[in-house]
């Protein structure tokens, strides 16, 4: 990570006389970071309950992120950003058509048609989808070994990811739990979360396909996992992460607008008719999109992408009192399972990929003193060589 004098200064903050420890700051980024993203689900169903076109959102959206991004992604990233190519462009022009135009608009399909809580439990389900996309890929030398606990683990993981996916989709069930209605503007002139939110209730989504609106979802975690997958290779030829973010943003609003030539024709649509819908669109580009995106990066970087993986299903449970408060949404037996289930899930993937760590480690013990103990010099390279690329693929899995 570098010398001891740079690291203490990266792993306290001194605010007023105190050090704050790392560990701390990254546990508070992360609680922060996920309060942001459940009021994002909040909030972008309540555009949607306010009649905001699902074209124009992403697209005003991805232009905020774009203008927010771009500054830092230009003077940061002077140094370590590679010359751009043709062949650099058009794998930017496919992330962005995988990661933030059937990313995005999957998930507001879905969103439409279903709950911001099944939404943001389905999502709980993107890492395990991740690492099977990536086993099948023999991305990252990964190997699933059913002989020990953690290949076990990490396949069980996933099928009850798979499981609850599928609870969710096919089986709505009878309501557990019909909040009072939404909060409503009786004193007009100081209520806040009517005119952000809008006096909308969400209901059970009447009129609505539930099965479509879960399907769609699934493609939108599909869309995010493959994203991260075939992202991976092309960091490590651009190590510019926000510079290849900013041209996804770009890449992004050109697809979507694209989009709706042919399916907007409505001039209206691209107006903003009511404060709500005002807030709503910037919380999406500048906290949801910008913000947020430069957090999860120093909390990948600095706590490792299982920490922040950890930390979904808090989410989950933020969004769930968000939108009973606020939206009036009913919780049903189907998606209350099914969160469980994925949730599950989730934590038996994570805790195989710490195993797998640690018997990687424990490994390299091993191998260790046998090494020093042999003076042949073959054996050094090899070990020195295989044994980090080992563990920064189950790492990085």
């Amino acid at each position: 990570m570098g010398d001891n004098s740079g690291s203490a200064a990266s792993r306290s903050l001194s605010i007023m006389g105190c050090s704050i420890p790392e560990k701390l700051q990254l546990h508070v980024a992360m609680l922060a970071l996920q309060f942001g993203y459940a009021g994002f689900h909040v909030v972008s169903r309540a555009a949607l309950n306010m009649g905001i076109s699902k074209i124009v959102f992403p697209v005003y959206r991805n232009i905020l992120a774009l203008l927010l991004l771009l500054p830092f992604a230009y003077f940061l990233e002077k140094k370590e950003r590679p010359p751009i190519s043709l062949s650099f462009l058009v794998q930017f022009f496919l992330l962005a058509v995988v990661g933030i135009t059937a990313n995005q608009g999957f998930y507001l399909l879905g969103l439409d048609h279903t709950s911001p809580t099944f939404a943001s439990a389905i999502q709980n389900s993107v890492p395990a989808i991740t690492f099977l996309m990536a086993a099948i890929l023999r991305q990252a030398f990964i190997t699933i070994r059913l002989n020990r606990k953690d290949g076990i683990g990490k396949v069980a993981g996933t099928l009850f990811c798979v499981a609850g996916a599928s609870v969710i989709t096919l089986y709505k069930g009878p309501t557990i739990y019909s909040p009072p209605p939404p909060l409503q503007g009786a004193n007009s002139g100081y209520d806040i979360v009517s005119p952000m939110l809008g006096s909308l209730s969400l209901g059970d989504a009447k009129g609505k396909n539930w099965t479509l609106g879960c399907i769609f979802l699934i493609g939108h975690c599909l869309s995010w996992s493959a994203w991260l997958v075939l992202q991976a290779p092309v960091l490590k030829k651009y190590p510019a992460r926000l510079s290849v973010t900013s041209y996804q943003c770009f890449f992004g609003v050109i697809q979507f607008l694209v989009i709706a030539g042919f399916v907007e024709r409505d001039s209206q649509a691209w107006m903003i008719h009511s404060g709500g819908e005002l807030f709503s669109v910037f919380y999406a580009g500048i906290v949801a999109s910008g913000i947020a995106f430069a957090v999860q990066i120093w909390c990948i970087d600095r706590g490792g992408p299982v920490f922040v993986a950890v930390y979904q299903p808090v989410q989950t449970l933020v969004v769930a009192i968000m939108a009973s408060v606020a939206l009036g949404e009913e919780f049903y037996l189907g998606g209350i399972i099914g969160a469980v289930l994925i949730i599950t899930g989730l934590y038996l993937v994570l805790w195989g990929k710490n195993e797998e760590r640690k018997f990687a480690m424990q490994k390299a013990a091993i191998q260790s003193p046998a090494d020093h103990s042999n003076n042949r010099t073959p054996s050094l390279p090899k070990s020195s060589l295989a044994q980090p690329l080992l563990s920064q693929s189950t790492e990085n899995a």
